[in-house]
């Protein structure tokens, strides 16, 4: 048992190793695209119908480092904000499946061949589904009036210099968001690495259609975050599982779990719910086959592969940092998230309860749509304990409640 434990805790360690450098740089990308790359920037290019806004979401989405829980609500923002049906679903479907720090993990840990495809699927799923979408969106649907934020939560300036907000999202929020998913994912592939032996899935999963649909019938329903998926997709490669049923977990299991499917499916329909699961079904499928045969063409296994060996201090050093950086995003006292403008009178306060948010996108979208509820004056929401707290004039209960329902969430 013990020896057991000792491989489980070497495997960890190791595969928190081959990754850290290359997850931590993802980080601060992420923070970087969380300055430059604004909601405001994303919404003005997806209005109108045509290919063009569906590509620009598909575009969009693929480096942003949301997982499926919290691109719902910036979907549904988005599409308060002009963003047509194609583009929305488009959105949708390609950001949960990669993001910057996922695509960096994958290449330390499955090579460039992944490290390429992997997005380049996620693209493709995006402008399969979303022009599925458009083509079948009626014309009195295309045409529904949709607000335009003029509030200062839009228009107003974010507090805190570029750089403190790009350190603050990158190694704050998103080790926060993702960390207890990417313990867990090091711990899986652990497990599987100490204790299922090499090969052992190949006479029983191997690869063809077969494997791969017995493993979107797992991932599907299960949530696994992009970057979290990635340890475990090299441990079921490395005990016999070939590229392209990798693959299909990798694509399945982010963009799609039980809760996402239902969340669509209230606030988008349901033609786009079943656009959704069967674009992403049929694209995983498409993709993990051709994988296969990209990679038998070429004579190579896939087996995981460092595409760059760095020195091992360097690994150990961003190990420890790594570590640490989850450590305080996770174990620090949660922070509320409010936007409170200066009102020369004393506004009406009440609070009430919010079922569903997740992660700090979550906040940051219903915190956001909060704010261009008429009345509204200043928004406190905190994560932890599912509370809003609103301050206003003259604020309408039943229009705060219609709002958040909305976003795909339940109030109290």
């Amino acid at each position: 048992m013990l020896e057991t434990l000792s491989d489980v805790g070497l495997q960890f360690w190791n595969v928190l190793g081959e990754m850290s450098p290359y997850l931590l740089l993802g980080f601060f990308v992420a923070g970087l695209l969380s300055v430059l790359v604004k909601p405001e920037t994303v919404e003005r290019h997806l209005g109108g119908r045509g290919i063009l806004p569906v590509f620009k979401a598909s575009i969009f989405g693929v480096p942003l480092p949301l997982c499926s829980c919290g691109v719902i609500p910036v979907t549904a923002s988005l599409r308060r904000h002009g963003a047509s049906r194609g583009a929305a679903t488009s959105f949708l479907l390609s950001t949960p499946q990669t993001g910057v720090d996922s695509i960096f993990v994958t290449l330390s840990l499955l090579g460039p061949v992944f490290a390429v495809f992997r997005p380049l699927a996620a693209l493709v799923t995006g402008l399969l589904g979303g022009s599925l979408v458009s083509f079948l969106t009626s014309e009195e649907e295309a045409r529904e009036p949709a607000p335009t934020c003029q509030e200062a939560c839009c228009t107003g300036k974010q507090k805190g210099g570029r750089i403190s907000r790009v350190l603050h999202t990158g190694f704050v929020t998103l080790p926060r968001d993702i960390g207890k998913a990417l313990i867990i994912g090091l711990l899986i592939a652990g497990i599987i690495s100490a204790i299922v032996p090499d090969d052992y899935f190949a006479g029983v999963l191997g690869g063809g259609v077969g494997a791969m649909l017995v493993m979107m019938l797992v991932a599907i329903p299960i949530y696994v975050c992009a970057t979290a998926s990635v340890p475990v997709a090299a441990a079921l490669i490395v005990t016999g599982v070939s590229p392209g049923v990798a693959l299909v977990f990798l694509m399945t299991g982010p963009a799609t779990n039980a809760a996402t499917i239902a969340t669509i499916w209230k606030i988008m329909g349901r033609r786009t719910a079943v656009v959704y699961l069967g674009t992403v079904a049929v694209t995983a499928l498409g993709a993990g086959l051709l994988l296969d045969y990209l990679f038998a063409a070429s004579g190579t296994s896939g087996m995981p592969a460092m595409p760059w060996m760095l020195p091992g201090f360097l690994k150990t050093g961003a190990a420890v940092v790594l570590l640490g950086v989850l450590g305080a995003a996770l174990f620090s006292p949660s922070h509320k998230h409010s936007d409170s403008p200066s009102t020369g009178e004393a506004p009406e306060t009440v609070t009430f309860s919010i079922k569903g948010m997740k992660c700090s996108h979550c906040v940051e979208s219903v915190k956001r749509a909060l704010g261009e509820t008429a009345g509204v004056q200043s928004v406190q929401v905190d994560l932890k304990s599912g509370r809003a707290t609103i301050g206003g004039k003259d604020v309408d209960i039943g229009q705060l409640h219609d709002t958040i329902r909305g976003l795909g969430y339940s109030v109290d």
